[in-house]
């Protein structure tokens, strides 16, 4: 997956749930409400942030500082071990101080993983637990394979069309709300 897909369907994501948590038989929730009760809960740019942080980290590790070691660009953060570090940093941070910043992170990473398909590759989603070793990738002219991707898998291409399109609809309706402000300053689209 590529920054489109991450980010807009993380957000599509926690959207649906907030919106399936707010919902009951007495009160439906209208369409433009929708981003406005996720960003009740969590303030989507760290949720932005943590669906792409993996990659974040990964990238530049794996393919640029220790690409000899590595050459690849899902290592660490890519692990379940990191996902429940946070996850469990996160549920701590909630229970004393009723801070949800590390679990939005925690959930960001938990859809960047499902987004990758890491349950495709175990050793690095399992690593430690199957060996210390990561997959190894041939990283010669990456770039160019990326770009052709988008335009010739539809694996690609498809999640990459949904995550624009839930992020347009929400722009439009941060906008159309008059809201950008509070988006850019709190991370809140209400």
């Amino acid at each position: 997956m590529l920054v489109l897909a991450h980010t807009g369907i993380t957000l599509g994501a926690a959207t649906l749930l907030a919106g399936a948590a707010q919902y009951n038989s007495k009160s439906k929730i209208s369409r433009i409400s929708w981003f406005a009760s996720v960003s009740r809960y969590i303030d989507i740019r760290i949720l932005i942030i943590g669906s792409l942080l993996p990659d974040i980290i990964d990238k530049p590790v794996g393919q640029y500082f220790f690409q000899e070691t590595f050459s690849y660009g899902r290592i660490y953060a890519h692990t379940l071990l990191f996902l429940v570090i946070i996850a469990a940093v996160g549920f701590y941070l909630y229970r004393s101080y009723r801070k949800v910043w590390l679990l939005t992170l925690a959930f960001g990473t938990l859809i960047h993983l499902i987004l990758d398909e890491m349950w495709l590759t175990p050793r690095t989603l399992l690593w430690p637990f199957l060996g210390f070793a990561f997959d190894r990738a041939d990283l010669t002219d990456w770039l160019s394979m990326v770009w052709q991707s988008i335009f010739k898998y539809p694996e690609v291409y498809i999640p990459e069309l949904v995550g624009l399109l839930i992020l347009l609809w929400f722009g439009v309706t941060v906008i159309v709300r008059k809201k950008v402000g509070a988006f850019i300053r709190y991370g809140k689209s209400y």
